[in-house]
C-alpha cells in the first residue's frame, strides 16, 4: 500500500506558489495536542491543510512559504529534546526537517523572532486569523509596530487574507496518489462491511458490530477512522449523526452504518443500511427501494459539465416520487419542493466532497450562488435517505422509525461517474444472502 511521497508535497507547494503574489508571505499553523484528562492527551491528528503541503505529523509546527524575488519554504519544529524523546517519541529535529521534509530552512520554535522578521517585510500575508494565537500576537505586534512608524516610512500596513481561499481549489481535484489513498481506505472499509454484514444478529449490540468493522479496519493497516462510526439499529436510524452505538439489536428492526477508514489521511465515506433479522419487510423494501433508486439515479448525474447540484435535484425528485406513490405526501411534486414538505423525511444534502476530510475542502457555490461545475478529479459522497423519526408527523405506523441511507463515493471522470465502493453490497437480495452467515 503506497503512501504520498516528499516529491508531491513539493510539486503542491510550487503550484501554491504560482498562485502567489509578490512579496508575499504564507503562514500556516499545524495542530496542537490537546488534553483528553489529566496528563493524558487526544490521539494527535495534523491539521488537514497542513498536512497537504508538508506530510508532517509533528504537532505545534509551523511552516512558511515566502515569495520575495524567490521562493523559500522554512519549517518552525519542536526542540529536539532526547530526554522528553524517551516519554514522547521520536522528533525529526531540525537539520533533519531539511533533508526529510525538502525544507529550505528550518528552525526551532524558540526561534520564532525570525517569523516576526519576515512579517514585517511583506506585502501581503496569507494567514488566517485565529488559527494560532501566537502567530495572532506576532502579527497583530508587527502591524502595530509598522504604524507607528508608518509616517517617517511610508510602508503600509501588510493586507492579510484567508489563504484557504487557494488551498480549497488545489484540494478539490485529487491527483492520481490521492485517488489511489482513498480508494485503499475505501476497499479497507469495504472489508469492515462485509465482516458488520455478516455478524448482524438480533440480541447484539450496536458497539459489537462496531467492533467487528472497526477490528477489519485495523488489521487492513488502517490506524484510525476518518470519522466516529454511526452505527445505529431501530429508531436511531433515524438520527444522522448518533454515535452512542449501545443499543440492543431488535429482531425486526433495521441497522444502519455509516463509517469509513482512514488511510494516510484520507477518508472513505459509506452507508448501508439492512434488516438484522436478514429480511426486509414489505414496508422497509418499499423504503428502501426508492432510495437506492434516488442513490442511482443521482450517481448517474455526476459528469462532468453537470454541478454538485444535480444529484441532489435528482435524488430529492426520486425520493418524492416514491413518497407521492406511498400515499406518504399527496401534495404536486411543484407543491412538495415549494414549500419544502420533504424535510421531515430528507433534510440533508444529497453530496459532499471527499478527501483529507470526510467533509473535505471545496466550495459549493459563487458568490453569485452559480454551483460548482465538476471536475475530472473531483471525489464526493451520493448519500439519500429517508427518515420516518420524530420530524415525520401524522403518518401511518407501519412506516415508524424506519431510516435508510445508501452512501456511495464517486470519482469525477472524463468518461462519467466511477463509483468507488460498488463492490460494497447495497441491492436487497445481495444484501439479505450475506446478513448473519
Amino acid at each position: 500500500m503506497n503512501k504520498i511521497d516528499q516529491k508531491e508535497y513539493k510539486s503542491r507547494r510550487q503550484k501554491l506558489f504560482k498562485h502567489m503574489d509578490e512579496n508575499s508571505l504564507l503562514i500556516l499553523s499545524g495542530a496542537t495536542e490537546k488534553v483528553r484528562n489529566d496528563d493524558v492527551h487526544y490521539e494527535f491528528r495534523q491539521d488537514s491543510n497542513f498536512w497537504y503541503l508538508t506530510g508532517l505529523e509533528e504537532p505545534d509546527a509551523i511552516m512558511i512559504m515566502l515569495k520575495k524575488d524567490s521562493t523559500k519554504y522554512i519549517l518552525f519544529l519542536q526542540q529536539k529534546k532526547i530526554e522528553e524523546e524517551v516519554w514522547n517519541g521520536y522528533k525529526i529535529g531540525t537539520e533533519k526537517a531539511k533533508k526529510y521534509f525538502l525544507a529550505d530552512e528550518s528552525f526551532e520554535n524558540n526561534q520564532l523572532d525570525k517569523l516576526s522578521e519576515l512579517i514585517l517585510s511583506c506585502e501581503k500575508i496569507y494567514y488566517n486569523l485565529g488559527s494560532s494565537k501566537k502567530i495572532d500576537e506576532m502579527i497583530f505586534e508587527g502591524i502595530e509596530n509598522l504604524r507607528k512608524t508608518k509616517s517617517r516610512t511610508g510602508i503600509p500596513n501588510p493586507l492579510i487574507m484567508d489563504p484557504t481561499i487557494l488551498i480549497d481549489s488545489m484540494r478539490l481535484i485529487k491527483s492520481k496518489n490521492e485517488i489511489s489513498m482513498i480508494k485503499t481506505a475505501i476497499d479497507i472499509t469495504s472489508n469492515g462491511f462485509t465482516e458488520a454484514i455478516k455478524c448482524t444478529a438480533y440480541g447484539k449490540y450496536e458497539f459489537e458490530i462496531q467492533e467487528m468493522l472497526e477490528k477489519e479496519f485495523r488489521l487492513s493497516g488502517a490506524k484510525r477512522n476518518g470519522y466516529p462510526s454511526i452505527v445505529a439499529s431501530g429508531k436511531n436510524s433515524c438520527i444522522l449523526h448518533y454515535i452512542s452505538n449501545n443499543e440492543k439489536l431488535k429482531k425486526d428492526s433495521l441497522l444502519l452504518i455509516d463509517a469509513g477508514s482512514e488511510w494516510d489521511y484520507y477518508s472513505a465515506d459509506v452507508t448501508r443500511t439492512w434488516p438484522v433479522n436478514g429480511k426486509f419487510s414489505s414496508e422497509e423494501k418499499d423504503i428502501y427501494q426508492i432510495v437506492l433508486e434516488a442513490n442511482i439515479n443521482a450517481i448517474e448525474e455526476c459528469k462532468i459539465g453537470n454541478s454538485i447540484n444535480d444529484p441532489h435535484k435528482k435524488a430529492l425528485n426520486t425520493m418524492i416520487e416514491g413518497l407521492r406513490h406511498l400515499n406518504i405526501i399527496s401534495e404536486s411534486v411543484e407543491e412538495i419542493i415549494e414549500k419544502k414538505l420533504y424535510v421531515p423525511f430528507y433534510m440533508h444534502s444529497t453530496s459532499h466532497w471527499l478527501g483529507l476530510d470526510v467533509h473535505d475542502a471545496g466550495k459549493y457555490k459563487d458568490r453569485d450562488d452559480n454551483f460548482t461545475q465538476f471536475e475530472e478529479g473531483m471525489i464526493l459522497t451520493i448519500e439519500p435517505g429517508l427518515y420516518f423519526g420524530d420530524m415525520a408527523q401524522n403518518i401511518t405506523e407501519k412506516y415508524k422509525n424506519i431510516g435508510i441511507r445508501i452512501e456511495d463515493d464517486i470519482l469525477i471522470t472524463e468518461s462519467g461517474p466511477k463509483n468507488m465502493t460498488k463492490k460494497i453490497p447495497k441491492e436487497i437480495e445481495d444484501l439479505e444472502t450475506m446478513i448473519g452467515t
